[in-house]
């Protein structure tokens, strides 16, 4: 029998795919604060009625949050957004493709939070999982650079390439807070625990981009709204991948699921080969098998 978290981490993985090629679609109304904007806003009352659907109809009990829940989903909150900041500052820099292959260890440095502060551990097994994929994905990234693989070692002291891992880093934390959260709600099953903590995080965070927007941007509070259509499906994409990532890191550990999570690069090359006639260079084709590779030996070896 299939592990639940499995198709759960697949679907959350085809979710953020969509809502990626719909930001990309608005990124050209909306600046990328806006953009990054309408993820948290249109999504934040899907999650609270998520939540409580499972209370009122499912008749899932409603968790009591203590301290524990309030800082580690700020803090996931907060990282989330910090993280974002950082992978979009990346482009900024001429060698950007190095900084956005670097934030790519996310993975890896998620295993090691999520041993420090949940005591995760990993099997052997799916320690050369995560590797093989890291390896596959980092082979993507670098597929169409000049250097290639020989760029990340020569950059690796480089500003773009150290803002890389740390907004891998700050994902990661992001990433097992949000399971800490989860996890000290308590109670029996994992569904509302999930989406009580992804309802709470939200709100957070469409708070915080609202008073940053406000302060920085005023005109795409309004522009958001103006563009509720393609919007309101980037909210309605993005829930439904939170969701599926918030169960999915409830039931098993965050390295487990942002390693099956790296599936999505695969969606996304079938379907510019699919939609867009676009063909994979040899690297690519190779990166894709060693990610899928590194899945199937993750998911055997764990």
């Amino acid at each position: 029998m299939i592990d639940l978290w499995i198709p759960i981490t697949v679907a959350a993985a085809f979710s953020q795919n969509l809502r990626s090629a719909l930001q990309k679609h608005l990124k050209s109304r909306l600046s990328t604060g806006g953009a990054t904007y309408v993820r948290f806003f249109y999504a934040a009352p899907l999650a609270v009625i998520y939540a409580l659907a499972l209370h009122g109809i499912a008749g899932l009990p409603a968790p009591m949050p203590g301290l524990a829940f309030a800082i580690y989903g700020l803090i996931g909150g907060v990282a989330q957004i910090a993280a974002t900041a950082l992978l979009v500052s990346l482009f900024s820099f001429r060698n950007f493709a190095v900084g956005t292959t670097y934030s790519k260890t996310e993975t890896v440095q998620a295993a090691l939070f999520g041993l420090v502060i949940l005591g995760d551990t990993l099997t052997t097994g799916a320690i050369i999982g995560i590797l093989i994929s890291l390896a596959g994905v980092m082979a993507i990234s670098m597929a169409r650079q000049e250097r290639g693989f020989a760029s990340l070692l020569t950059s690796i002291t480089e500003k773009s390439a150290l803002i890389g891992i740390a907004s891998g880093a700050v994902f990661g934390i992001s990433a097992v807070s949000y399971r800490a959260a989860a996890l000290s709600l308590g109670g029996e099953g994992f569904l509302m625990q999930a989406a009580f903590t992804l309802a709470c995080v939200t709100l957070v965070q469409t708070a915080l981009m609202t008073v940053y927007l406000a302060i920085r941007e005023p005109a795409q509070l309004g522009a958001a709204l103006r563009n509720w259509k393609i919007a309101g499906l980037v909210g309605v994409s993005g829930v439904l991948g939170s969701a599926c990532w918030f169960t999915a890191m409830t039931i098993q550990n965050v390295a487990y699921v942002r390693a099956l999570g790296q599936i999505e690069l695969v969606f996304t090359f079938a379907a510019s080969y699919i939609f867009f006639k676009e063909r994979l260079n040899l690297a690519e084709f190779l990166g894709i098998l060693a990610v899928v590779a590194g899945i199937v030996v993750l998911l055997i070896g764990r």
